[in-house]
């Protein structure tokens, strides 16, 4: 746990709940941890005597049966001594990660969220425009427009005028297909660095905004090392780095099958990814070079960014690290896709992601 910082959890006197205080570093463990409830009270009991967390009012036996009686952890059924978070744990940790990355979007100032349509569409800007013909009445600004007849006619006759009206620009919002895709080879943790947490955290926010922000969106998650597989929404705390290469064709394969079959117009793919691609399957063997960049392998990847690009599926990539062979990879990438790419910092990947998530959501498929 070196370079945590807990100024905002000891030490203030406020009267925060003590549950609320230690909840939520118990979900930023639990995520550390893949879901090993025991290993993650291990460490939030050995903080507690490090900076003193609880009180003699309120300690880790108490917070402990709290969660028990919130529903939070339960049980195995099979084997009663082992723990495990509940489902409702498993929301709680989404609603989190969604707090925290739009916290970081809240206090960042690069970049702000804007789009090239505008006009009959569902999402309010606090842009206003003068009423046209065919202008729907629930997006008229009634403020600003009772405004406008008083200063054209006065108090005194008063009268309201389609000249007066004012109404409020809108974002059009589109049905969109995403997948998202999480590299779980080794490097995801190699030299002590973690890089999953990170992705988990965002992959978690990200199912959390489309539900309920964009419920009628599609959101699938596949992961990929030696091969690619899909997870559901609630498996992604409990996701772990294997003992495996980079196989980011396999990854493009599943994407676009899962995409086939979308009805939606509008289809994207996230990628997020620290290495180039080392590995690609001929039958049923694996080729694997981890030196420098394989053309083998970089010339299936990029024939299926193009494919893609063929498809109307543009690829976003969020480099977690700046290896050379890495935004190599990447640049040709993007190019052969037409697509995008950002590099980002572990601290702020979420906020990359979020960014091209919302701005993608306000564009129209003409």
């Amino acid at each position: 746990m070196i370079g945590w910082r807990f100024e905002d959890f000891v030490g203030d006197g406020s009267a925060q709940d003590p549950f609320e205080k230690l909840f939520k570093i118990f979900k930023e463990l639990i995520v550390h941890t893949s879901g090993d409830v025991d290993e993650a009270l291990a460490w939030l009991t050995e903080l507690d005597k490090q900076y003193q967390l609880t009180t003699e009012e309120y300690g880790m036996a108490d917070f402990i049966q709290d969660l028990k009686d919130k529903g939070y952890i339960s049980s195995d059924r099979d084997n009663p001594q082992v723990t495990n978070p509940t489902s409702k744990m498993e929301v709680a940790l989404r609603r989190q990660a969604l707090d925290d990355i739009f916290d970081q979007l809240k206090k960042s100032k690069s970049g702000n969220h804007t789009s090239k349509l505008s006009g009959q569409g569902d999402e309010y800007t606090s842009e206003l425009r003068p009423f046209s013909f065919g202008d729907k009445l629930d997006r008229i600004a009634i403020s600003e427009s009772i405004k406008n007849a008083q200063i054209n006619h006065g108090i005194d006759e008063f009268r309201l005028t389609q000249q007066d009206l004012q109404v409020h620009e809108t974002y059009f919002k589109s049905q969109t297909s995403t997948v998202l895709m999480i590299d779980i080879s080794h490097s995801m943790i190699l030299y002590g660095e973690d890089r999953i947490t990170p992705a988990k955290k965002v992959a978690m926010a990200l199912a959390e905004l489309i539900k309920t922000r964009y419920p009628k969106d599609t959101l699938d998650i596949i992961v990929f090392g030696n091969d690619s597989w899909k997870i559901e929404v609630k498996d992604l705390p409990y996701l772990q780095v294997g003992p495996y290469h980079t196989n980011t064709v396999a990854g493009l394969e599943l994407a676009m099958d899962i995409l086939r079959k979308r009805k939606n117009a509008n289809k994207q793919i996230m990628m997020i990814t620290d290495g180039k691609p080392t590995c690609i399957k001929k039958g049923k063997k694996y080729y694997k070079n981890s030196m420098g960049i394989d053309r083998t392998i970089l010339n299936r990847t990029l024939g299926l960014a193009v494919k893609c690009r063929k498809l109307n599926i543009p690829i976003t990539t969020f480099m977690i690290a700046r290896d050379p062979y890495l935004v190599s990879f990447v640049d040709q990438f993007t190019k052969a896709n037409n697509g995008k790419a950002f590099y980002s910092s572990l601290q702020g990947l979420g906020e990359f992601l979020f960014m091209d998530y919302k701005e993608n959501k306000r564009r129209r498929k003409s």
